[in-house]
């Protein structure tokens, strides 16, 4: 399941997180990629030795981690190994797919929250990769784009202006995608009737069922 959350971040803190960006250390991107994605990674990230960046990831944790579709739809266990990166004229990541562990957690699903302004910069498209498709993702500042971390996926080449983003993954309570999505849709379900008819006999069954799932699939 490929799910998009706008308006993580407000648009003031999105200008203050962006402030202070502007004025950080940034690294060369391939410090942190693996023996095979050197090759494919051109950018920037921010580093991770200056007190700026634990600030800046403890914000981003919690703006996600407080937002309730990604409570719903990711149930996490750990969001972990938070980045931020930047991508000037010519840079780009190519074809690639994320480990299946990140600084000793199990990446599950990898997100990816937006900061720059759709008119701020041309390319940059997070583009993943199916098994007869693909779909190109450019989100306004503030979204998020959450995917499964096992897909081929990459950044096009930008253009032109900066292209700013924070990454990370996730290790989800539920390990298999496809038994989020059934929790996600019970949840789902479950909150328009409660929002249509209050706490009926129909929500308490669902809301059985679903705790009792959750018992069943979580590590």
């Amino acid at each position: 399941m490929i799910l998009t959350i706008p308006d993580v971040l407000s648009p003031q803190a999105i200008g203050e997180l962006r402030s202070q960006l502007a004025t950080a250390k940034w690294v060369d991107g391939k410090v942190t990629a693996g023996w095979y994605a050197k090759a494919v990674k051109h950018n920037q990230q921010l580093d991770a030795q200056q007190p700026v960046t634990t600030d800046l990831v403890k914000q981003v944790r919690q703006a996600m981690t407080a937002h309730p579709l990604f409570q719903s739809a990711v149930r996490p266990k750990r969001v972990h190994s938070i980045r931020f990166n930047r991508y000037s004229d010519g840079m780009s990541y190519g074809r690639h797919s994320d480990n299946a562990f990140m600084n000793g957690y199990r990446s599950d699903l990898s997100f990816t929250l937006f900061l720059s302004e759709l008119d701020s910069y041309e390319g940059g498209e997070l583009v993943i990769e199916h098994v007869d498709s693909e779909q190109a993702y450019k989100l306004r500042a503030g979204s998020v784009l959450v995917y499964p971390a096992s897909y081929l996926h990459r950044v096009e080449p930008v253009v032109s202006g900066l292209r700013w983003a924070a990454i990370g993954w996730v290790q989800s309570q539920i390990r298999h995608a496809s038994q989020r999505e059934i929790l996600f849709e019970l949840d789902t379900a479950r909150r328009s009737l409660f929002q249509k008819h209050g706490k009926t006999d129909e929500f308490d069954l669902i809301t059985k069922s679903l705790s009792n799932l959750v018992r069943q699939w979580a590590e």
